[in-house]
């Protein structure tokens, strides 16, 4: 690099210092100090540099590194002093550029170390003695990185046209036209780089003109290449190392090689960009490589990182990353010791965001904020009326005293830190060493500082929204981990910190559709921290977020989700209870992300929807189909929603459980006879009608008795009547009217139960019609009467408490429903039912009744213990007292104890037993399906589960409902002997 090259870096224009070090430094005063004096006295040439004796006691005291590089070559550091610093540095550079022309990669990468050790200390020297400001430093580090990457990047080209790999157009330059290049990010882009930084680079070819030998292999090539220029820069020797190298900046660096062609890169702008990559590439130059290439691609770019018609919500992006930075142990307030120097309040990332933030919003329209470093962005911002010339000059100060300090920190120990010193004794040793009195001195002049910037900063972002969660330092960009995010995500009692962080990381990178807009990951940005904060709180908080990153993966409204979330918190609160206590309901989320659209329903968190809403909802969804597969699937996306809305309200505890049952029966019997009326249209453009012919839907079992769940199947029979005479359909095709009303019930249970691309509806069971399996599938009603008349066994009847005609002609619903009336009101003996019932009971018991407390069903006092004890009394004493007939078991159980056929006694234990099973399976159905066995259950579902019962917690609403059941078997067994002794009497 030339004396241009270094000045092009300056922001100051001034003319650099020519006077040598040494003459400077006569105010410095010196201390006495043993080393110093017996290094002196070993060193003639050092000695003789009487003025340099004070700068050089405050860095044996204050800089371990320093102090190091000194005592190893005395006479390399008593030349520094002497001669003039530019032109030193330019010697330096100088040694780099030659050494990268010779193909010994041994003798390169000594140049290099020995290069590194003698530029930082003469930076170091320059910089404390006061010959070189914040900004000249910097410039002077940036310049020697340049010249470092610039050497390996030759070298590497040169090993690769050598071996075969590349072939160079001409050698002797190996970068002219090898259309690899390499762009310096961050503060190495503006010619800023601090005193022990990272140099962020990231590594394009131009896959269209690259000499590689073999096109196809060109990827391996340059990430070979890449690979070398890193090993040269940063692989430690026994003479120290060049540079640390961070690669991460690259376009979804967890995904893609480290040297990436320019054409891809261009995609993944285009397409899933971030803001902070935006904000990124407001600083990237090209450092080394094919110059012509990496301007070429910079100049494509532009249009990505200024953009015209850019809105704020850019900057509520950024700016919610500093805010979740700033959430970090040390960064939430303005301190000394400790503080944070960068990313704290009032540090240096603060002035480059206040400069950044406001390039975003307006270099799309005023091509002279397009500039990379800080200060000259500044004076841009003025120019142009964006701030004012006081806000640069209180700012531009602040930034020179906060990377001088930085600086200071980073030659103690040639560390990339940031930190200031904990404890006061170190914070004293630091100040003086930093060229201050004392740490009270150096703690004033900070904190002015600090808490103008943060003012300047509060001002721009005054109109940002509050983070809904501030829970720790959480940084999602680059490739690795970072470490203070995975403590964090650690104390929020995820058990993988790591597969968290990279998962988030993946959603940043729009790996998944969802999240491929920009809009989309402003939102996340602004979110991320309130997500991890809620579903860490779900009780399982890794098996939430995964079923949260299904939902993400598979659904492609992620800025419609993501944006509810921010508009009602509580949604978030929903969605971390419904995924972290109802697994069964996450994967449904996550197969079926489309039911998400419930949400979207601002009835949402209102009542449950009565049946007219339900209707409405069902015709609008579909009037619009296009074909019989379409009506069916649009039945299957509705009867989703409705049934997943349900099913959260009661998941979150937004509705009560006992309302459940009857609305998620509403929604069958609405999709039933929506999709009955389909069926029996396609039937009918087939065969025609069975003249004078109807046919009705009766429901059975959980939908019969309205006490439906998340997991209920449909019990179905389908009756018809039709008149003597007729013999077959009108249709094109005539068929029998007993073949007509079969194929009708076929299609109906396959409209509900065969699988589309939008899934099952319901599975439905016809296996309670008469003579079960072996009757047909559909019966005729005169034969139905019949047959319950004369052949039905009791637990048919039993059966038939619970029908409800649900769908056909009004006209024949009614009929049916006599029909079913006077089957349940025919004269039975009270005995016969009441032994009946209890043979069916004892047999269950010995089939099915195992498992514990929580088989809900069919344990002694379960829910057909109670369902019997209705059952049983409805068909005894229905004939004279019609009025006890319901078909649900808890309006049921009521009227039998006002008809006065149920004592308080048996009817409270009853009573209880009914509302808290039939709470606790809604609730283990929509979470975990059909089964629960408490020893695997998550801890979401055991305190859901306590909740719905309103118990303090799980232990005690074992307890209770272990109770509950005793009591229920013993009362069970109390009608049951009663009824026994009704021998020989009718109802």
């Amino acid at each position: 690099m030339t004396a241009r090259d270094l000045s092009a870096l300056k922001t100051d224009p001034a003319p650099l210092h020519p006077q040598a070090l040494a003459a400077r430094l006569a105010a410095e005063p010196a201390r006495p100090l043993p080393r110093l004096d017996a290094l002196l006295a070993e060193a003639p040439d050092l000695a003789a540099l009487a003025p340099a004796r004070g700068l050089l006691s405050r860095v044996a005291e204050g800089s371990p590194f320093l102090w190091g590089l000194i005592e190893r070559d005395p006479a390399r550091a008593a030349r520094l002093l002497s001669d003039d610093p530019d032109a030193a540095l330019g010697d330096v550079l100088a040694r780099l550029a030659a050494a990268s022309r010779e193909g010994d990669r041994a003798k390169l990468a000594s140049v290099l170390r020995r290069g590194r050790a003698e530029a930082a200390l003469l930076v170091a020297l320059a910089d404390l003695g006061g010959v070189w400001d914040a900004f000249q430093a910097t410039a002077a580090l940036s310049a020697f990185a340049d010249a470092a990457i610039r050497a390996a990047t030759r070298f590497a080209l040169r090993e690769a046209h050598d071996a075969g790999r590349l072939r160079l157009p001409d050698p002797a330059d190996p970068e002219a036209g090898s259309g690899f290049f390499v762009l310096g990010m961050g503060k190495l882009g503006a010619g800023e780089l601090n005193y022990s930084s990272d140099v962020d680079l990231v590594c394009f070819y131009d896959g269209q003109t690259a000499p590689v030998a073999d096109p196809a292999e060109s990827t391996a090539a340059f990430v070979r290449v890449t690979q070398t220029l890193t090993k040269l820069l940063q692989e430690r020797t026994a003479e120290g190392y060049v540079a640390r190298v961070d690669l991460r900046l690259r376009p979804d660096p967890g995904a893609t090689p480290v040297a990436l062609s320019r054409d891809a890169a261009m995609i993944y702008y285009e397409t899933v960009g971030q803001n902070w990559e935006r904000a990124a590439m407001i600083k990237a130059r090209v450092v080394a490589g094919d110059v012509t290439a990496g301007e070429a691609f910079l100049s494509e770019l532009r249009p990505f990182i200024w953009r015209r018609s850019l809105d704020h919500a850019a900057i509520s992006d950024i700016h919610a990353m500093k805010r979740q930075i700033h959430a970090h142990k040390g960064h939430g307030e303005i301190a000394v010791a400790g503080h944070n120097l960068k990313l704290g309040r009032g540090g240096i990332r603060e002035i480059e965001f206040f400069v950044q933030t406001q390039q975003l919003v307006a270099g799309g329209r005023d091509p002279a904020l397009r500039v990379r470093k800080t200060v000259e962005g500044l004076n841009h911002l003025v120019e142009a009326g964006w701030i004012t010339a006081q806000a640069r000059d209180e700012l531009t100060e602040a930034y020179a005293f906060l990377r001088g300090a930085e600086h200071r920190l980073q030659m103690r120990n040639d560390e990339q830190t940031h930190s200031l010193p904990e404890s006061a004794e170190e914070m004293e040793a630091f100040a003086r060493f930093a060229g201050f009195d004392g740490a009270g001195t150096f703690g004033e002049a900070l904190t002015r500082r600090l808490r103008l910037v943060q003012a300047h900063y509060a001002h721009l972002f005054e109109d940002a929204p509050p983070l809904a969660a501030e829970v720790g330092n959480l940084v999602f960009t680059g490739e690795q981990d970072d470490p203070e995010t995975l403590k964090t995500i650690a104390a929020l009692g995820y058990r993988e910190p790591s597969s968290v962080s990279a998962m988030v990381r993946g959603w940043h990178h729009g790996r998944y559709a969802s999240m491929r807009t920009a809009r989309a990951r402003e939102l996340l940005t602004e979110l991320g921290p309130a997500l991890l904060a809620a579903f860490a709180g779900s009780g399982r908080p890794d098996e939430a977020l995964f079923a949260f990153d299904k939902v993400l993966e598979r659904t492609q409204a992620g800025v419609a989700l993501l944006a509810l979330i921010r508009a009602n918190p509580q949604i978030l609160a929903l969605l971390a209870d419904v995924l972290g206590a109802a697994p069964r309901l996450g994967e449904t989320l996550a197969r079926r992300p489309r039911v998400l659209d419930a949400l979207l329903d601002p009835a949402f968190f209102g009542h449950l929807p009565d049946r007219r809403e339900i209707e409405e909802r069902v015709a609008h969804a579909l009037g619009d189909a296009r074909s019989y597969e379409d009506t069916l699937d649009r039945a299957r996306i509705v009867g989703q929603e409705l049934n997943t809305l349900i099913a959260l309200r009661i998941a979150s505890g937004t509705a009560e459980t006992a309302e459940a049952g009857a609305a998620f029966a509403r929604i069958a019997d609405v999709l039933v006879t929506a999709l009955f009326e389909a069926v029996t249209a396609e039937l009918r453009a087939a065969h025609g009608e069975v003249p004078g012919g109807a046919a009705a839907v009766v429901a059975l079992g959980k939908l019969g008795g309205e006490e439906m769940t998340a997991a209920s199947d449909l019990d179905l029979i389908l009756l018809y009547e039709h008149p003597d005479d007729v013999q077959e359909s009108d249709g094109r095709r005539p068929i029998a009217p007993s073949q007509y009303y079969a194929r009708l019930t076929q299609r109906l249970v396959s409209a509900l139960s065969a699988p589309t691309s939008e899934g099952v509806l319901y599975e439905a069971d016809v296996r309670l019609r008469p003579s079960g399996r072996a009757g047909p599938l559909a019966t005729r009603l005169r034969a139905f009467e019949t047959y319950q008349a004369e052949e039905a066994e009791t637990w048919e009847h039993m059966a038939l408490t619970r029908a409800r005609v649900i769908a056909g002609p009004k006209a024949f619903r009614r009929r049916v429903g006599r029909a079913l009336g006077a089957v349940l009101q025919a004269r039975r003996d009270p005995a016969k039912v009441a032994k009946d019932v209890a043979a069916m009971r004892a047999l269950l018991d010995r089939e099915k009744g195992a498992g514990g407390v929580w088989n809900l069903k069919h344990a002694p006092g379960g829910v057909v213990d109670v369902e019997f004890v209705v059952q049983a009394l409805q068909l005894a004493y229905a004939a004279a007292r019609p009025e006890i007939l319901h078909t649900s078991v808890l309006p049921a159980l009521s009227r039998l104890k006002q008809a006065e056929l149920l004592p308080a006694d048996d009817f409270e234990p009853l009573e209880a037993a009914a509302k808290l099973q039939l709470d606790l399976t809604q609730a283990i159905r929509l979470a975990v399906g059909k089964t629960f066995a408490p020893q695997d259950a998550p801890a979401g579902l055991k305190q859901l589960l306590a909740r719905t019962a309103n118990a303090p917690d799980f232990k005690v609403l074992e307890a209770e409902l272990s109770d509950v059941q005793k009591a229920a078997r013993a009362a069970f067994r109390r009608v049951i002997a009663r009824l026994k002794a009704e021998a020989g009497k009718a109802a």
